[in-house]
């Protein structure tokens, strides 16, 4: 089954940039993600099968934080669900960049229902970013 042919629908998002060179190498050299059309006002990248568009734009909204488990989670953000290994892959992808984690990569509710590997970072603009794993995918809605 291709992505195009996934039952779950893709989402769209459109995120603002304050700076395209910076995004581009962010989202195509760190992060790996392939990029489709572009213009001097934005840039289309393929998130994993998803339409994640980064937008020029000059004003930045006010960072929120909640906690979560002793750590300032950032709000808003997003980002994505990977299997454990391609979380892993990531995580040491991201190492290698130098990249400066806002919570570094950790277990959340380990040996429990719903036991995930979650990281958060910020982009170049300051855009947070989410990726998490689950132990056992079956258990991503669970409670």
């Amino acid at each position: 089954m291709t992505v195009l042919d996934s039952p779950i629908p893709r989402f769209h998002l459109a995120m603002p940039v304050d700076d395209l060179a910076a995004a581009r190498t962010f989202y195509g050299e760190v992060l790996g993600l392939e990029q489709g059309r572009s213009s001097d006002k934005w840039i289309d990248w393929n998130l994993h099968g998803h339409q994640f568009v980064t937008h020029l734009a000059g004003e930045r909204p006010r960072q929120i934080h909640n906690p979560v488990d002793g750590h300032d989670v950032p709000v808003p953000h997003f980002g994505l669900i990977l299997s454990v290994p391609e979380f892993r892959k990531l995580a040491d992808r991201l190492r290698a960049a130098d990249t400066s984690f806002v919570i570094e990569p950790y277990v959340r509710f380990e040996g429990q229902t719903g036991e995930q590997w979650t990281m958060f970072l910020l982009d170049p603009a300051g855009n947070a970013l989410e990726f998490k794993a689950f132990a056992d995918d079956s258990q991503v809605f669970a409670v």
